[in-house]
């Protein structure tokens, strides 16, 4: 890439992480409600103008998707994809799991992305064919292909819970045959410890673009695999994901497939 957009999104990623570190410190919030399970926090408005401050000056003519400020962005030819604050209800109630989460999409798909833990001062980041790193290592998805020594991340389809029946079928036959499952509350996070192998699969339905964006270009640059539920190459219209190393997805997604309504 003639700029280097990966440096830009972890620039922007950490800067949000910033304004989320110092207020997690601080632990005074006003909380407000966006729908059911949903919220929004001051801090998530002000992590987002502290990201969108980079990218406007650092990418002028880029249009920005982000949760909180703009989520009806126009499609353009470059945009960035931005959650300011992924696991805001950890966030709330003082669970040290969450994340900055910035992608850049191009032409041609995912082009960079960024994710930045303020709790751990972890950044994983990638571009688009040039492989994945955790503060400039690199890193891989875990050589795994027995799904009961497989250890399983996952979220709850808690806004969408007319399609919790077919989840749950999805869940059980997971607990019965895998090693052990997660459920810690911020997907983007899930795919980044996907992406570096301490994770060996990730899982989850209902998502917005904003937080796996990021996430499933870190997985693939790291070797995984990432589709929707039913093996379709895109989980970013959908929000169903299904992201895991090349060994351990057919098996995954075979049970996925089973499960999804």
């Amino acid at each position: 890439m003639s700029v280097d957009y990966e440096e830009i999104a972890i620039e922007a990623a950490r800067a949000g992480g910033r304004v989320l570190a110092r207020h997690f410190r601080e632990g005074s919030l006003r909380v407000e409600t966006k729908g059911r399970h949903d919220f929004v926090t001051e801090v998530d408005r002000r992590a987002e103008a502290a990201v969108l401050d980079v990218l406007r000056t650092r990418c002028p003519d880029h249009a920005v998707l982000a949760e909180e400020g703009f989520p009806q962005a126009a499609e353009a030819p470059w945009r960035w994809v931005v959650d300011p604050l992924d696991g805001t209800t950890n966030f709330i109630h003082g669970v040290p799991t969450f994340c900055v989460s910035v992608a850049l999409e191009g032409p041609d798909g995912l082009a960079a992305a960024a994710i930045h833990d303020p709790v751990h001062a972890e950044t994983f980041h990638a571009h688009a064919e040039g492989g994945a790193r955790l503060d400039g290592t690199p890193i891989r998805v875990r050589e795994v292909d027995d799904l009961h020594v497989a250890l399983l991340a996952t979220g709850f389809p808690f806004r969408e819970v007319s399609r919790l029946p077919g989840y749950l079928r999805t869940f059980e036959r997971f607990v019965r045959t895998s090693s052990g499952l997660r459920r810690a509350g911020s997907a983007a996070l899930d795919l980044a410890f996907t992406a570096c192998g301490r994770y060996d699969g990730f899982w989850e339905m209902g998502l917005s673009r904003w937080d796996i964006a990021a996430g499933t270009l870190l997985v693939r640059e790291a070797g995984g695999i990432v589709t929707d539920l039913v093996g379709g190459p895109d989980p970013l219209p959908s929000g169903d994901i299904l992201a895991a190393g090349p060994g351990l997805h057919g098996t995954m997604l075979a049970v996925t497939r089973e499960g999804r309504d």
